[in-house]
């Protein structure tokens, strides 16, 4: 219970403080540019307009829900300390991985809510227009479901880094510098090594291994082939053979990338003096 009410205080803050709805409209505002102007040509070319919003969301997702979320959890605890606010926290009977956790689950919802209704804006544009495929639908729920999850993976990982230091400068430094390694810098490397290395080294599976150390690259390689009808879209969308796994392991593997930031947090958080 002392868990639950602190994440309800972290959703508290985050709708006093408009966190919840400026996400919203930004997510809400980019789904429906993407839906409403990426769908529409698919008349001439009889494509599922539903599927085709559905890779471009995830490729919008892999760009801006990481970056959301750090910025939602880099001063989960630094700010508390440099606001002065963490030993009277930490004063009532409350543990120190239930602080942890309740911050990490009151984002996860901002969150959550934002991608929700943001994208589900999107969604219902498109459900108006109609001919829509029943499998298009189900990528759609999929792909929701995963950028709460590539979400909240992001989540743990600035929290992370709000456990490490004791200035907020220094948070937010890490978090962008996660973000620039994450979203823009490991793909890019791992494209220049297989340039280099012209087969001699790194073998295909090797190289879905090395993938899955990304939580973002775990996501991409899921919605990929979350349907037949999404994956003749996606195309090349970056290294790897999106199955090379079933899904369930690409949901394993964003699970892992939750639960493991939180799991060091915890940890290093446990033998933080304050």
């Amino acid at each position: 219970m002392k868990t639950i009410a602190l994440a309800l205080q972290e959703l508290h803050i985050g709708l006093r403080n408009r966190w919840v709805l400026a996400t919203t409209v930004v997510m809400a505002t980019l789904a429906l540019s993407l839906a409403l102007l990426g769908a529409a040509p698919t008349g001439a070319v009889k494509a599922d307009p539903l599927a085709v919003v559905v890779v471009s969301l995830a490729s919008l997702t892999i760009f801006l829900v990481p970056l959301i979320a750090l910025l939602l959890s880099f001063d989960a605890i630094v700010g508390e300390q440099e606001r002065g606010t963490l030993m009277l926290l930490l004063a009532y009977p409350v543990s120190r991985w239930q602080v942890i956790v309740g911050k990490g689950l009151g984002q996860i919802a901002i969150l959550a809510i934002a991608t929700v209704l943001g994208y589900g804006a999107a969604a219902a544009a498109l459900w108006l227009r109609g001919d829509i495929a029943p499998g298009a639908w189900r990528a759609f729920g999929a792909m929701v479901l995963t950028s709460v999850m590539l979400g909240a993976s992001f989540v743990a990982i600035g929290c992370l880094a709000s456990t490490l230091v004791r200035e907020r400068a220094t948070a937010a430094g890490l978090a962008v510098g996660a973000w620039l390694l994450f979203v823009l810098l490991y793909d890019t490397a791992l494209l220049g090594i297989l340039v280099a290395d012209q087969g001699r080294f790194v073998s295909k599976a090797l190289l879905d291994a090395l993938l899955l150390l990304n939580p973002t690259d775990a996501y991409r390689l899921f919605n990929m082939t979350a349907t037949e009808s999404v994956s003749i879209y996606a195309g090349l969308a970056g290294p790897g053979d999106p199955k090379a796994l079933p899904p369930a392991a690409y949901i394993a593997v964003l699970a892992a990338w939750i639960v493991a930031p939180f799991g060091v947090a915890i940890g290093v958080f446990r033998r933080r003096a304050i």
